[in-house]
């Protein structure tokens, strides 16, 4: 019996998606028709009658807008979070940078990178050097640590945090980081830490110690890289994590800059026809951290947009009220412009008009509040690396787009019905008051 009910009731549910789906697009193909239809004909109904009457009813239009807008604030805020983790992990990574990883190797927490052949590669020819001749690179070691929170309310309030041990060329091969106080001395126990962990975690702040991998660590730094992920990183010496962490002969990635963006190619190439090198991967900086966000940032767009859609078909249903309650107590005037000549389906599109701009009104309003977010920030996991990384909301000319198409497609929705209604009464019936 319960299996019965749950598959009814998912077919019910599938097919009132299948006919939204199919059946709004084929509606709106032709009430985009009729009101071609009504071009040059004298008949269209002025915008400026439907403005005044959404202003009649005042208190349920206001409610109706505000579920609209409320709404249109979550779908815009999604897709904000989505568009701001794609902006936090690509800023991470540079286009004269390549990502060396392990054959295979989704992420550098898979990776596997021998000293030998990162020697090999750092020798390369298409390989940029410093003013002293040695190379642009950075071995990198990235280790996941669970990290208590400033004020736990438990032994297990906390997250995994990124530990990511570099070279003493980190700064160089990673330009555009600011640094609060100062690097860590190679060969000592100091760290520099991301300025999203400052203060959030035990230990985590300028001048205090936090331990982890058996030592204690000195915050020596706070490093700043424009909203990158590594804010979301601590950051020490390769060589001593390696020894703290029991990783000796070898790193996780290897990242260095090219002498020349345009030499990837032959880099690639080069590793492929050397029998030791060709275990290994060579892929831009920038491409490898936009790849990391996908998965994230799909899930969270996806999960969203489905709670989005729910709360869509509730305010739609409030529109459609609204909207039946403006037809009933409108009847005598459609009587009143049907005696004056007006067609149906001028009707029709007339009171679709209404419902679409009470649906944009409602997305302005949602997206007025939703671009507030702009100044919050939101810690998540990358599915990537099982770290915590901080994210901020990022508004851009798309989702504005996609949030008023949003606005005005519940408006329609919620008004179909009601404009059909409207266009259906007889004149007679109409002007009687129904």
């Amino acid at each position: 019996m319960g299996g019965a009910l749950v598959i009814l009731v998912g077919g019910a549910l599938g097919l009132g998606a299948l006919v939204l789906l199919v059946g709004l697009p084929i509606s709106g193909l032709v009430v985009a028709a009729l009101g071609l239809s009504l071009v040059g004909r004298g008949d269209f109904v002025p915008v400026t009658y439907n403005l005044r009457s959404l202003l009649v009813r005042k208190v349920s239009t206001a409610l109706t807008a505000l579920g609209l807008a409320l709404v249109v604030f979550v779908f815009a805020t999604v897709l904000m979070l989505g568009r701001g983790i794609e902006q936090t992990l690509a800023a991470s990574g540079s286009r004269d940078n390549v990502k060396v990883l392990r054959k295979g190797a989704q992420s550098e927490i898979q990776s596997g990178v021998t000293t030998e052949l990162s020697r090999l590669v750092t020798a390369a020819p298409e390989v940029a050097v410093a003013a002293d001749g040695a190379p642009l690179a950075s071995p990198e070691m990235i280790v996941l640590i669970f990290a208590l929170r400033t004020t736990p309310e438990s032994d297990t309030d906390g997250s995994n945090i990124a530990v990511r041990g570099v070279s003493a060329r980190a700064l160089e091969v990673h330009p555009g980081i600011t640094l609060a106080g100062r690097m860590f001395q190679p060969g000592t126990s100091e760290i520099v830490i991301g300025k999203a962990l400052a203060g959030r975690f035990q230990g985590m702040a300028l001048g205090q110690k936090v331990r982890f991998a058996r030592r204690e660590w000195s915050v020596v730094g706070v490093l700043d890289s424009k909203g990158s992920s590594f804010d979301s990183e601590v950051w020490g010496d390769v060589d001593q994590f390696g020894d703290a962490f029991q990783r000796r002969g070898g790193y996780s990635s290897l990242t260095v800059r090219l002498r020349d963006r345009a030499m990837l190619p032959a880099l690639e190439a080069r590793l492929g026809a050397d029998p030791q090198l060709s275990q290994l991967d060579v892929v831009r900086e920038s491409a490898y951290y936009e790849a990391q966000s996908k998965g994230l940032s799909a899930f969270i767009k996806f999960l969203g947009t489905f709670v989005a859609i729910i709360f869509a078909v509730g305010a739609a249903l409030g529109a459609m009220i609204t909207m039946y309650a403006q037809v009933a107590a409108r009847t005598r005037e459609i009587g009143t412009l049907r005696a004056l000549g007006f067609r149906r389906r001028a009707v029709l599109v007339s009171f679709l008009v209404e419902s679409v701009l009470l649906g944009l009104a409602a997305g302005v309003v949602g997206l007025f509040g939703a671009s507030f977010m702009r100044y919050a920030s939101f810690s998540t996991v990358n599915f990537q690396s099982f770290s915590e990384v901080t994210v901020r909301f990022a508004l851009s000319g798309p989702i504005v787009a996609w949030s008023l198409a949003f606005a005005a497609v519940m408006g329609y929705a919620g008004g179909l019905l009601p404009a059909m209604r409207a266009a259906r009464m007889p004149i007679i019936d109409a002007t009687r008051g129904g």
